[in-house]
């Protein structure tokens, strides 16, 4: 039964973190005129994301912190997964000279990539710290 219950709330989590975009960013999009003022936007959609990752990072190793290896690994794998991102990243634009081979739109592009890649593992530490916290100490 608890092995349904973690496989539902990673599934509606999973499903609830992958949508394209926010909120804030539909507004601010929607007032947006120009390529730089969505640039902008997109921009901020990324910021926005990554802070909510690393306030789930920053609980997770809160709740872990009596636990050094534990902690020790979470660590790795979060630096494992920069280094996967910026690599994906890099991959979807491998042009030398960006700006010259993608347009004005690229930074859009990346940043909204980013914000999409980033709340795919907000989804993953979200799990990570729902674990750690159902774990009888």
């Amino acid at each position: 039964m608890r092995t349904l219950k973690v496989v539902l709330s990673m599934a509606l989590t999973a499903s609830s973190s992958l949508a394209q975009d926010s909120h804030q960013l539909r507004i601010c999009n929607g007032k947006a005129k120009t390529q730089t003022e969505m640039n902008a936007c997109a921009k901020d959609e990324a910021a926005r994301v990554d802070a909510e990752l690393n306030d789930i990072y920053r609980s997770l190793l809160t709740k872990t912190s009596s636990e050094p290896e534990a902690v020790a690994k979470i660590k790795a794998a979060e630096r494992a997964w920069i280094a996967y991102r910026d690599a994906y990243l890099d991959a979807m634009y491998p042009a030398e000279n960006k700006q010259a081979e993608y347009g004005s739109i690229y930074p859009m592009e990346v940043d909204l990539l980013r914000a999409q890649l980033t709340r795919q593992h907000v989804a993953a530490v979200r799990q990570l710290l729902r674990q750690h916290s159902s774990q009888v100490r």
